[in-house]
């Protein structure tokens, strides 16, 4: 072990290292593997071989891409297929004895805000599941990934995972943000400035007086889409925020056990003199409320700014991608992003689904009502974040102004539980891409704060948040 600088990647990874090939692979022991409603194809690959999970008490699951957020029960979901993936689940857990936070749970949600609210997500950890979005959990100071289904049923059937080791990035943002700025207007800054690709091999480490100042459920926005530039994993060092967000949670250590963990965890930071293979620095004041015009996150302009044009562009290349992009999303070059009005809302998802995204929406919801012809959806990203919201009285504020409040679950965001736009419909979104087809065939899709959000819902249009409070 070398006495050398190390970052908060490397002192991770190296504490979970079993063994190195000569080809570069290293298998990594893997702590937390979370699981959904989409991994039956890797229960298929283990049954077919005979083998059992080498670790079920490390296994954690939890249906939410195929379930409806209008019922919480599995015999009334008329998909035939949705309710066989959450029946085969169901079948899983019982067969294989690990723990399953079903449908009528009291802390079932969408798995990337699971997580983190029981507690199961903790600092050092090696966390991994088949979901891109995995990279939400390093927000709590955790290497944590997406894998694909054959991946997971090797996690599944021996607890590790070969792994090339990953380049590092280090993105710092110095500086206070502006008000109404968010978390997601910082993602979608950073990904607008490197680019869908610009974090590509790499493991992104955010830090800087603007990271620090943010709130747990904001850092878990910005790791949530680091997958969006490209990056391999996001992570934020921890510090007391995360302690004090962790404390007390249902997985998380108690007693003596705590002490001893907080010990652990607060090594847990990079050394001073580290390197990284790649640095950004972006100065905090510069961020303004983003949305999404095209189809890539990296399409992201302050709400303020006016469309470009397809025309100007020099590169005949780009030119072309650009002028198809337009008519996809039915553009006018050059016309004021703000100007766009809206068919749906949706505020939810693992990016945005989290009491305090509701909280800022209702900010803005109470008192207003939904636009004409709009219409908008509130989806809570866990049963706990639901009971939370009813209890402060957020759900009565979205529904007196013509929001629906569901259940939760992935929802809108991917849409493969059914529940999506219909072609050519424009829809303000708090999820986490914009691709097309996403949302549904020809659905045009703007990723923005739930804020945001909930002012295109009462406005009708794309619009700037600070026109309804003055900031």
């Amino acid at each position: 072990m070398t006495d050398a600088p190390r970052t908060l990647f490397d002192k991770i990874w190296d504490r979970h290292r079993v063994v190195e090939r000569e080809d570069g692979q290293t298998l990594l022991y893997v702590d937390r593997h979370l699981v959904h409603d989409g991994s039956a194809p890797a229960f298929e690959i283990l049954q077919k071989r005979g083998l059992k999970l080498r670790a079920p008490e490390r296994v954690f699951a939890t249906p939410d891409h195929y379930v409806p957020t209008d019922t919480r029960d599995v015999a009334a979901i008329g998909n035939d297929e949705h309710r066989g993936m959450v029946e085969t689940l169901e079948r899983n857990a019982a067969d294989q004895g690990f723990r399953l936070f079903g449908l009528r749970d009291g802390n079932q949600g969408i798995v990337h805000v699971v997580g983190p609210e029981t507690g199961l997500t903790q600092p050092g950890m090696v966390v991994v599941c088949g979901d891109s979005h995995t990279s939400t959990h390093g927000a709590l100071g955790a290497l944590a990934f997406g894998i694909g289904m054959t991946e997971v049923a090797h996690v599944l059937a021996t607890q590790t995972l070969w792994q090339r080791r990953p380049h590092t990035m280090r993105i710092t943002v110095e500086g206070a943000l502006a008000e109404g700025v968010t978390a997601k207007d910082v993602i979608l800054h950073i990904i607008a400035t490197i680019g869908a690709a610009g974090a590509t091999g790499h493991v992104i480490e955010y830090a800087g007086s603007a990271i620090r100042g943010l709130s747990m459920e904001g850092r878990l926005t910005l790791c949530n889409m680091s997958i969006e530039a490209g990056a391999r994993a996001g992570m934020v060092a921890p510090d007391e925020a995360t302690f004090a967000y962790l404390k007390g949670r249902p997985y998380a250590p108690t007693g003596r056990e705590w002490d001893d963990a907080l010990a652990r965890w607060r090594d847990l930071r990079t050394d001073e003199g580290a390197r990284f293979d790649a640095e950004v620095w972006i100065e905090a004041s510069a961020i303004a409320p983003m949305v999404t015009w095209g189809n890539s996150p990296q399409d992201a302009l302050p709400v303020h700014a006016a469309l470009p044009d397809p025309e100007s562009e020099p590169d005949p290349a780009r030119r072309e991608a650009l002028a198809e992009t337009f008519a996809y999303m039915g553009l006018t070059p050059g016309a004021p992003l703000a100007s766009l009005a809206v068919d749906r809302v949706f505020i939810g998802s693992c990016t945005n689904g989290r009491i305090e995204d509701l909280r800022a929406a209702a900010a803005v919801a109470r008192g207003r009502r939904v636009a004409p012809g709009v219409r908008a959806w509130v989806v809570p990203g866990s049963a706990p974040v639901k009971r939370e919201a009813e209890a402060e009285g957020l759900d009565r504020v979205f529904t007196e102004a013509g929001f629906e409040w569901r259940e939760a679950g992935c929802s809108m965001c991917l849409g493969t539980n059914g529940e999506i736009g219909a072609p050519g419909e424009r829809i303000a979104a708090t999820s986490n891409r914009n691709f097309r087809g996403r949302q549904g065939r020809g659905v045009r899709t703007h990723l923005m704060s739930p804020a945001m959000a909930a002012a295109a819902a009462v406005m009708g249009r794309i619009a700037d948040l600070r026109e309804l409070t003055g900031g």
